[in-house]
């Protein structure tokens, strides 16, 4: 998370487009060693069990982007930047285009939501993964990518999550609760309204089989304007520079 505020702020003072273009966006690939529980920049911290997390070995961190909690274990995750002018809504709508192609290297036809899940009162305030937004991608009417967007100016950093597993589902082990039920209730909401690429495959894909999907899915849709990135190129570029972004 800390690099992915880094990586926006260089968004924002001007540095990653003047070593790569005015119009470069930026894709980051990633998965999560330990696992952790992630909370959106305004979300109350109180609603996740700090002491139960340590006692797993499970990192708390705070997001730079918007939305509910997410329990990072078994998934790949991707990051997205741009410095651009358009609508919020259509860069959601242009990154999961980008992830339904490439999930159809798998056979796996996703479907944008084409508007918002209801969630329970118990579900809705903690558990990102208990609603969709519009163009969110589903299978089955059941949410595999969750995504979380945050603006600043014209920089849009976008994150998403797409479980390999049903071990997101384990948010409910980590939840502060204040009422009777609530766990059986989050629990039963993620089987429902969930789903993993294990669930639809029957096996989880390697990560480095995805990552491959992804960059076919980005050269089918840009050609030649894609260019892979090695990790040392982008830390070069934040190199000397620590920033909060607010």
């Amino acid at each position: 998370m800390e690099f992915d505020r880094q990586l926006m702020a260089a968004f924002l003072d001007g540095r990653f487009q003047q070593q790569y273009g005015q119009k470069s966006c930026l894709w980051r690939f990633y998965a999560w060693r330990p696992f952790a529980v992630t909370i959106g920049y305004n979300q109350d911290a109180s609603g996740i069990d700090a002491e139960k997390c340590r006692i797993a070995g499970v990192d708390v961190v705070r997001r730079p982007t918007g939305g509910r909690a997410v329990f990072h274990a078994d998934e790949f995750t991707y990051s997205f930047f741009s410095d651009s002018s358009e609508q919020n809504a259509v860069l959601y709508k242009m990154v999961h285009e980008v992830i339904q192609l490439a999930l159809e290297g798998m056979s796996i036809h996703a479907e944008f939501c084409r508007s918002t899940l209801q969630r329970s009162p118990a579900v809705g305030s903690v558990s990102c993964f208990t609603a969709s937004a519009r163009h969110e991608l589903q299978v089955e009417g059941r949410k595999l990518v969750g995504s979380a967007q945050r603006k600043t100016r014209n920089v849009l950093l976008q994150h998403g999550s797409l479980p390999l597993s049903v071990r997101h589902k384990d948010l409910s082990e980590y939840i502060t609760f204040t009422q009777s039920g609530a766990f059986e209730s989050i629990r039963d909401e993620m089987e429902r309204k969930t789903i993993s690429l294990d669930e639809i495959l029957g096996y989880i894909p390697q990560y480095d089989h995805l990552k491959e999907l992804m960059l076919n899915a980005l050269q089918k849709l840009y050609g030649s304007d894609v260019e892979e990135l090695d990790p040392d190129q982008l830390s070069h570029i934040l190199e000397g520079h620590e920033y909060l972004i607010h």
